[in-house]
């Protein structure tokens, strides 16, 4: 459980990066911030699985590009079924899910499993 916890800790520090970074994102509040990274989880869960296998020959066609497209497609659902959060429009729900995803895959990379920070010391003698 431990884990879940710094993982949606991570999602926020990267929704709130990215609305820093773009003019287009918009949260009214830190705590709708909070509530939109945990709706992001759970969308993602739901609902971006069903929505890749549904678009799986135009994921394909494409290279994998369309990809972006669901990400923008899923952060765009997340400010629709939010009050406090607002997107300019399509690029900014693009622009916004290529940052999350980047900021939390690096800070993702310093956890474990388990929750625990993970970092590897390497000492040369």
């Amino acid at each position: 459980m431990n884990g879940f916890f710094v993982r949606l800790l991570i999602t926020v520090f990267a929704m709130w990066i990215a609305s820093a970074i773009l003019p287009g994102m918009a949260f009214a509040s830190g705590w709708t911030l909070l509530w939109a990274a945990l709706l992001l989880g759970i969308v993602n869960a739901l609902v971006r699985p069903l929505v890749l296998i549904l678009t799986l020959p135009l994921t394909l066609v494409t290279l994998g590009l369309f990809l972006l497209v669901i990400n923008a497609a899923m952060l765009g659902l997340v400010a629709a079924m939010l009050d406090g959060f607002q997107l300019a429009g399509f690029w900014s729900a693009l622009f916004g899910s290529i940052l999350i995803s980047i900021f939390s895959a690096l800070a993702s990379n310093f956890v474990g499993p388990s929750g625990r920070y993970e970092v590897m010391v390497i000492r040369r003698q």
